[in-house]
């Protein structure tokens, strides 16, 4: 069996948890890869980027640190079809919603063979430019195409299905997946989709016109955006993490990834009880 870890870079609980883990790992057998802010605290773990992880074949990976660690773990490992474990080091933690003082317990579920799983959606995004494909994305959250920080409202064109749908004078247009839907589209005013719902949400970000609100769709729509003008600048970011400066007449199409994202979690907690615990919802 084989374990990965990846860690959130310059957390000062690494110096003392990866030690613990590395020590249970190896009483129970586990041979262990781990990136290099890991390694500089797992001692003889063999280091290995990140990009390289899925190429070591690990049983599992355990994400240490927040949800964006846990973003770009799963970019990583998702077209292997490898499950991670997140711990959540931060403070808030959608993804992360294994705490810290449950890691041990966990493991022995996952040992065990009895930890829950949760199956996430993934979004494909692929940037066009003159016709001509210019990049692919893979987004556990969303993309978004939005105006620079210093930039006026930006203007798009989004078409479902190749059916026009409208023109979005705004800071921004989020495309997101249920996982998503709890991120920067909430921000935004979007709604909370269950994770198991099959569906993708357009949100306007700051829209020019009151009435564009958001929508739900399909989970097989596909969604383009028409970047119509960047005079002062506009950017697609994937999961907040990896960003490209977008010209006029750039088409962004988006639909369902053909990957997916597996994700161990507690047996015991609902996406409800993950929801009253982040968001601060009233008890019964």
């Amino acid at each position: 069996m084989k374990v990965a870890i990846i860690s959130k870079p310059n957390h000062p609980e690494l110096s003392k948890l990866v030690p613990r883990l590395l020590e249970w790992l190896r009483e129970h057998k586990y041979e262990v890869v781990a990136d290099p802010e890991t390694a500089a605290f797992a001692k003889g773990a063999k280091p290995v980027s990140r990009d390289q992880i899925a190429a070591q074949k690990p049983d599992f990976v355990i994400v240490l640190g927040g949800d964006g660690t846990l973003l770009a773990a799963a970019r990583a490992v998702a077209q292997a079809d490898i499950p991670i474990l997140g711990v959540n080091l931060g403070s808030l933690g959608f993804l992360t919603e294994v705490a810290l003082d449950e890691l041990f317990l966990t493991l022995e579920s996952v040992k065990a063979d009895c930890c829950a799983t949760d199956i996430r959606s993934m979004l494909h995004c692929e940037l066009l430019r003159g016709g001509k494909s210019i990049g692919n994305y893979e987004a556990l959250n969303d993309v978004v195409a939005s105006k620079s920080t210093i930039a006026r409202m930006a203007d798009f064109d989004v078409s479902v299905d190749k059916k026009f749908v409208s023109n979005y004078k705004a800071d921004g247009v989020i495309i997101a997946t249920p996982t998503g839907s709890t991120a920067y589209s909430l921000a935004a005013g979007g709604p909370i989709v269950l994770p198991g719902v099959d569906a993708l949400v357009i949100t306007p970000v700051s829209p020019h016109a009151l009435t564009n609100r958001p929508l739900v769709l399909r989970g097989d729509s596909e969604i383009e955006i028409m970047v119509k003008n960047t005079q002062e600048g506009a950017f697609l970011t994937v999961d907040g993490q990896t960003g490209v400066e977008l010209r006029a007449g750039d088409r962004i199409v988006c639909r369902k990834s053909k990957h997916q994202v597996r994700l161990f979690r507690m047996t015991q907690r609902t996406f409800f009880d993950v929801l009253r615990a982040k968001l601060k919802w009233g008890e019964r």
